[in-house]
């Protein structure tokens, strides 16, 4: 995804939550847009909670408001050439549309920028002590 650096880039809570890591994502989208964050139909908290787990650093979240609201309000407050929108469904593409942001589904996007995706990677096994009797 490299490319134009004056970017407003837009994530899905649910999006978001289909990479492996949000921190690295973040951390990699960093480096090519000028403002990123995380907006949902969620409440704050929920947002919240996720970022902070994720230590995900944003420059705006959807707060109290829906993700039309805060979409229209990002655009309004962060002046820069592109404004996009990764999302996971398609209602997310739609709402991209209707609200002038370009669509980029959270797959298309991922390949595009080598991140990887939580179906991608294998839970970690976890380690069982077999030399404990007592243990069913």
């Amino acid at each position: 995804m490299n490319g134009d650096s004056d970017m407003t880039l837009a994530f899905e809570l649910e999006a978001l939550k289909e990479v492996a890591s949000p921190e690295e994502v973040f951390e990699d989208a960093r480096s090519w847009t000028t403002y990123i964050g995380v907006v949902s139909e969620k409440p704050t908290y929920v947002v919240t909670n996720f970022t902070r787990k994720n230590r995900v650093r944003q420059d705006f979240f959807s707060g109290p408001r829906g993700v039309d609201e805060s979409l229209s309000g990002v655009k309004g407050q962060f002046d820069t050439d592109r404004y996009v929108f990764i999302g996971a469904s398609d209602d997310d593409e739609v709402r991209a549309e209707k609200l002038d942001w370009e669509y980029l589904d959270i797959e298309d996007a991922a390949e595009a920028a080598d991140w990887t995706m939580a179906a991608e990677t294998e839970p970690e096994e976890i380690e069982t002590d077999s030399s404990r009797d007592d243990w069913p």
